[in-house]
């Protein structure tokens, strides 16, 4: 992503870069008098983007790069991944432990061992030898599933794919006409070039028959392109729509053409539904056509606080919908460190265990009891906080907004949130504040912005504007929720497909004011394209202690025929709905169990103990406007 912004003398800029050769870019460490960047070839062609904001810019960043298009629901759901799942009766006992044990899941991911010997567009025959049974099981769980699609196509005669792809000459080649080769999983191969419009065409309907099967989830792996043994070839030729240019120019986009052909490809095959599409590589303006995930990472504490401030980094650039490997891809996790991984991945825009082949088993319940707990805490908060999430996802789609983000969006000048103490820090949204601990950390340094800051668990507020130590055990995952906000919830589902009847708003009280767009559709198709979605705009007046739902717009009926009210913090005894008095009562849970005997959760509705309040009322009322004394 060649896009950087710039913060400094209480002014910000961003800059893109438009190029796709090798960037560099100097931020004048060693020269407190300028930066710069530049490209090994190429047009110096970029834009400077003035902006008041840091949301601003980014705002204006993804007029000119794209923003993405509303990912399935399910796919912001949990997901649960290895390298690999075989044969068919692993994945039938991994799908069936899930709902056996009570913990939410969406999405089972099938790496690279589904495939005849690496083979693209293949299935094992001896592993797999009913996918399409296979698929309809999952789907009648609750299921969906997505499956590995390297670019690596094997030279084999006889290979349906590879006498297609030669057939329609869509490989790269040398100068001399050659098609290229590398090693890659199945041996030999060619790859599509994807900067051809014809290698994109004819890649984009070799999806038919993963459709027919019934899968609508894509991952783009291995697209770099990863060889083995030796670099990409500098003069190889890409077609670049007929402007042809060498590998310098058509590395950097190479993936993000392969994801781009992918999913506009399933996006027609799948005749209106939402494909999910997952790429390791990609260039500015990827979130139009893919989620991104960090790729390979290892098991250990530095690359779970890494891949946080990854995923804060792509937020800036556009890339909302992210995430990392949790738990840790290559080597062995233990305990404590999945504990953690899988809490802080519950509260990233993508959340997905994986781990690799020849390592011990990655599921929550795989570490035994008082993890399997922790896990199954926070997965379920994740399908809880699912009205909240989506909606983010809404604004990332309109706006360009990041659903995870860095604290230099909202706290810009604010020295404290470029302090190494803090810089793992970040917000779900304008709401929750996330204070990532490394798992055998159990008193954490952190830094709270200005305004008040609930304890997620406690209750307790916190006043911003300090630095303080807070208790970071195992269990509990530092966070905080902001005074003045309203979080939309509702209760854990086994799937993002559960229909739920119960709004859940939880209202934290304060002297401050917010809003909060709360958006929902059917989450499967394209039809909210076409005004088949609804919004309500949630406005907060801490002073007033008042909120003002406002009446729903748009073309769709949401399945929610009643509101829960949860307040936080307030020592309210009535509390007034479109002027009509209504009752509240003392909720005695807490959200979380304290976990002291590691004893599962089963579904309290309220976050804190605290003066903790809560009553009911109609969704389907229009206008609703809440005020409490």
């Amino acid at each position: 992503m060649p896009f950087y912004i710039g913060i400094h003398n209480g002014l910000c800029y961003g800059v893109f870069f438009d190029n796709t050769h090798k960037a560099y870019f100097n931020f004048g460490a060693s020269n407190n008098r300028f930066s710069s960047f530049g490209a090994d070839a190429g047009e110096m062609n970029y834009y400077l983007i003035h902006g008041n904001s840091v949301s601003e810019i980014i705002k204006q960043y993804t007029d000119l790069t794209g923003r993405m298009e509303l990912p399935p629901r399910w796919s912001i759901g949990y997901q649960q991944c290895r390298y690999s799942y075989y044969p068919d009766k692993e994945v039938f006992t991994i799908a069936k432990t899930f709902r056996e044990k009570d913990i939410p899941a969406d999405a089972i991911v099938f790496d690279i061992h589904y495939m005849d010997k690496y083979k693209i567009f293949t299935w094992d025959q001896e592993r797999f030898s009913d996918p399409k049974g296979l698929m309809q099981t999952l789907k009648d769980q609750g299921f969906h599933a997505v499956v590995m699609c390297d670019p690596g196509i094997k030279v084999e005669p006889g290979y349906e794919t590879y006498d297609a792809g030669v057939k329609n000459d869509i490989f790269l080649k040398y100068p001399d006409g050659e098609n290229y080769q590398g090693q890659v999983w199945p041996g030999w191969c060619h790859f599509p070039d994807f900067t051809n419009p014809k290698a994109r065409a004819w890649w984009a309907t070799k999806f038919q028959d993963y459709v027919n099967l019934g899968v609508d989830g894509f991952w783009n792996d291995m697209n770099e392109i990863a060889t083995w043994g030796n670099a990409l070839p500098e003069n190889l030729e890409f077609d670049f729509e007929g402007n042809k240019a060498t590998m310098r120019r058509g590395r950097n986009v190479y993936g993000f053409q392969m994801a781009r052909s992918t999913y506009e490809g399933t996006k027609k095959l799948l005749k209106g539904k939402r494909p999910f599409n997952l790429t390791r590589s990609g260039f500015s303006g990827i979130q139009r056509y893919s989620a991104v995930w960090t790729g390979d990472n290892v098991a250990y504490d530095e690359h779970m606080l890494l891949g946080v401030r990854l995923v804060n980094s792509m937020g800036l650039t556009g890339v909302a919908f992210a995430g990392y490997d949790a738990g840790g891809f290559v080597g062995e996790s233990n305990p404590k460190l999945f504990a953690r991984w899988m809490s802080i991945a519950s509260l990233s825009p993508f959340f997905r265990a994986h781990t690799m082949i020849n390592t011990r088993d990655s599921e929550p319940w795989s570490y035994g009891e008082e993890v399997e707990s922790i896990c199954r805490n926070y997965i379920k908060f994740r399908y809880q906080l699912l009205p909240y999430i989506y909606s983010l996802f809404y604004d990332a789609a309109k706006r360009g907004m990041p659903v995870q983000r860095s604290l230099a969006i909202d706290y810009t000048h604010d020295h404290r949130v470029y302090n190494n103490l803090y810089h793992n820090q970040y917000l779900l949204g304008p709401s929750i504040l996330v204070a990532p601990a490394e798992s055998n950390q159990q008193l954490l340094k952190i830094f709270f912005p200005s305004g008040n800051w609930y304890d997620l668990y406690s209750g307790k507020v916190w006043a911003g504007n300090q630095e303080t130590i807070v208790e970071s055990p195992i269990h509990k995952l530092p966070v905080f929720i902001k005074a003045g906000s309203v979080l939309p919830m509702q209760h854990s589902a086994a799937h993002t497909g559960v229909k739920q009847d119960e709004l859940i708003l939880h209202i934290y009280c304060g002297n401050e004011a917010s809003d909060f767009l709360l958006y929902l559709d059917d989450g499967e198709t394209f039809d909210y394209q076409s005004g088949k979605s609804s919004t309500r705009l949630i406005q907060m007046n801490g002073f007033e202690n008042k909120v003002t739902i406002s009446a729903s717009e748009g073309d769709f009926t949401s399945s929610y025929t009643k509101i829960k009210i949860v307040l936080h913090g307030s020592p309210a005894d009535k509390i007034l709905v479109n002027g009509h008095s209504l009752a509240l009562t003392h909720h005695v849970h807490s959200f979380f169990s304290p976990l002291e005997k590691y004893d599962p959760i089963n579904e309290p509705d309220s976050m804190g103990e605290e003066n903790v309040r809560e009553t009911s009322t109609e969704y389907t009322v229009e206008k609703i406007e809440l005020s409490w004394s």
